[in-house]
């Protein structure tokens, strides 16, 4: 019994002589079965890529999870720890594999059996701790854009280490595109959407949430509210505390159904992800996993809906873009072309190719600060890919991209700025006075 809520127990695992019966990893079995180890993974994965260790590799790790359940490796060996840790968990790996592999499922299936055997890094206890709660977050964020506003987080960029890190990321969320104002009514042809507040997105980057509010409405859709949502529980479930993720994704199913909204907008590619899987996350919960199922059916990511409604164009905005694809949208979402309608929509803008956008930055929620130097091999020809394209603007849609690719750009001294694509459309139709 969780916060109140029933969770029915995983079922039997059907392994012979497993070695860790009953856990995430023995019932996730069926997944890691359906490798049959081609190595197609090998080559879309970041971390092997950048690190040539086969251990390092989907193929690899999966080859690791099986060797748990038999028992010929265990838990608390570190090898094993430092394999998995290291994966970004972008996924990359999905839509290459010819079996269907749900990697990123086994991936939160092996962190959830681990940290019954090792203590969660301290800076990754803190933030999921206060990500749970948000009576804790809302000062948090309040505290981050009140010195986000100072020169502080520019100025301290390029100290060395996480610290320094931290606060580019911080400083790139104050770098985004002037804009007029308008405010566009809608007659609501298209439906009534609830928009996902989220974390970071409500937190760092209010301005896009609005942003995301006023294009909705200029394409068609109405905009209705749902009180009472959480975080979506991303973070928490890629770190392996599935219990928190199921309970805030409970809470968020209940605030859902209350809207009545026909559709559900998500502007960050990561809770989309897991917003669209919450029927994984809660399967063997009985009273939650059919209002899981239902709640996931209508959530799209923002660019999807825009996408069905044109989008309508807006006024001239002549600056050169580059596009870069949040994983969580590309690879688990499977969401490729949308976001390229978006920006296609915009007269005068023009689109400059980004190779490798399907690359991970290397930002992956906290990975960045739980693997540094890792997530900063991953960034590395990220930035010079777009150095090389003399962009102004990184267009990408997951607060985590922005920050990520926003700080790379700060601390190398590239003058692009990372920038939602949701804003440059809102720019557009500023401009063009809707």
């Amino acid at each position: 019994m969780t916060a109140g809520f029933p969770i029915d127990p995983l079922p039997h695992d059907p392994m012979p002589g497993c070695a860790l019966p009953g856990t995430p990893l023995a019932d996730a079995l069926p997944g890691i079965n359906a490798c049959v180890h081609c190595g197609f993974c090998l080559q879309a994965c970041p971390t092997y890529l950048n690190l040539e260790d086969e251990n390092d590799s989907p193929r690899g790790r999966i080859f690791l999870m099986r060797s748990l359940l038999e028992g010929t490796v265990k838990p608390d060996d570190p090898s094993v720890q430092q394999h998995i840790d290291q994966c970004l968990g972008c996924r990359a790996c999905e839509p290459v594999c010819p079996s269907g592999v749900p990697y990123g499922q086994l991936l939160e299936a092996t962190r959830a059996t681990l940290r019954e055997s090792r203590p969660t890094p301290f800076i990754a206890q803190l933030i999921l701790f206060v990500f749970a709660r948000s009576w804790l977050l809302r000062p948090v964020m309040f505290f981050s854009r009140l010195l986000a506003s100072t020169p502080i987080p520019t100025l301290c960029s390029g100290v060395k280490g996480r610290l320094g890190f931290a606060m580019a990321m911080l400083a790139s969320t104050g770098r985004s595109i002037e804009r007029g104002r308008y405010n566009p009514v809608s007659r609501g042809e298209r439906g009534n959407v609830a928009t996902l507040r989220g974390c970071v997105m409500d937190g760092l980057f209010n301005a896009t949430n609005q942003a995301t509010e006023r294009v909705l409405k200029v394409n068609g859709y109405a905009i209705v509210r749902a009180p009472g949502q959480q975080c979506c529980g991303a973070l928490h479930a890629h770190a392996g505390d599935l219990e928190t993720a199921r309970k805030l994704a409970r809470r968020n199913i209940a605030a859902f159904e209350k809207s009545g909204a026909a559709f559900i907008a998500v502007n960050a590619a990561g809770c989309g992800a897991i917003m669209k899987e919450y029927g994984h996350l809660l399967e063997h919960d009985g009273e939650w996993h059919s209002r899981a199922i239902a709640v996931s059916s209508r959530v799209r990511d923002v660019s999807e809906l825009l996408a069905a409604a044109g989008p309508r164009p807006g006024g001239a905005l002549p600056i050169r873009v580059t596009y870069d694809a949040p994983c969580h949208l590309q690879h688990a979402q499977r969401v490729t072309e949308a976001p390229l309608t978006v920006l296609a929509a915009i007269p005068g803008l023009e689109l400059v190719p980004l190779p490798d956008s399907d690359q991970c930055c290397g930002s992956a929620g906290i990975y960045n600060l739980i693997e540094p130097e890792t997530s900063d091999a991953v960034l590395e020809p990220k930035l010079a890919n777009i150095r090389n394209t003399r962009a102004p603007w990184v267009a990408t849609g997951n607060p985590g991209c922005l920050m990520q690719i926003g700080a790379g750009l700060i601390r190398a001294d590239i003058s692009a700025r990372s920038i939602h694509p949701i804003d440059l459309l809102d720019a557009s139709y500023a401009a063009f006075g809707q």
